[in-house]
């Protein structure tokens, strides 16, 4: 597994970064399917992309996981997302339904919009301080998952704990997988992904055929 690192100005890299993956994409098969977690990560990148450069028209945009809550709560992805990039079409979850039949759900429109074997342009992930990524986390039975592309999840160690999350197969499918990574209370993990091959942390299990970038202020970098 290779990983292309680049440290400081988080946000202007990793809209860069997104910018030429959307104008590839676009230039290539017409569209920019994307999936984009939530925490920190839409600030992150609405502090670096000007709505005036997003071809929204052009963007499939899925959720890399969500929170089975009402679409208006605080703890809802989309409503991050939507906070951010108003005028951005964001594919939502259904909150009604049980996390089995969400993860169905959110699964199916997923196939609806690119097929059976999704391969999004470019999957937009966050780290947590214990090395969690979409809502897959350490030691979980998530981590095994291989037959769907969205799963559920009842006993989140970070609440709330009904969710579903995108599963490392299709992450890995992506033709561009970026993280986004700001501060030191992940430094620790940030070291143990790209310096320990033998890592296990879910950030470390996301493997794309090229290599998967790394955005990072000083404060994650800092123990590199």
């Amino acid at each position: 597994m290779s990983y292309s690192t680049s440290v400081g100005d988080v946000p202007a890299k990793a809209a860069e970064a997104v910018l030429a993956a959307s104008r590839s994409a676009i230039a290539e098969r017409g569209t920019f399917s994307v999936a984009i977690s939530g925490g920190s990560l839409p600030k992150l990148l609405a502090a670096g992309l000007t709505h005036a450069q997003l071809p929204l028209d052009k963007w499939n945009v899925f959720l890399a996981d969500e929170r089975i809550v009402p679409l208006t709560d605080d703890d809802s992805n989309f409503r991050l997302v939507k906070q951010y990039f108003p005028d951005m079409h964001v594919v939502p979850i259904d909150p009604t339904l049980s996390p089995p039949e969400c993860a169905r759900d959110y699964q199916r429109k997923i196939v609806d919009k690119l097929g059976e074997a999704p391969v999004f342009d470019a999957v937009l992930l966050g780290l947590g301080p214990d090395g969690h990524t979409c809502s897959l986390f350490p030691g979980h039975e998530l981590l095994d998952e291989t037959d769907n592309i969205v799963a559920p999840i009842s006993n989140s160690p970070k609440p709330p704990p009904k969710r579903v999350t995108l599963t490392l197969p299709v992450l890995g499918a992506a033709r561009a997988a970026m993280f986004i990574c700001t501060g030191a209370g992940k430094a620790g993990v940030v070291k143990d992904i790209l310096q320990n091959t033998d890592s296990k942390l879910p950030g470390a299990l996301v493997r794309t055929a090229g290599p998967v970038q790394w955005f990072l202020d000083e404060g994650a970098a800092g123990e590199l």
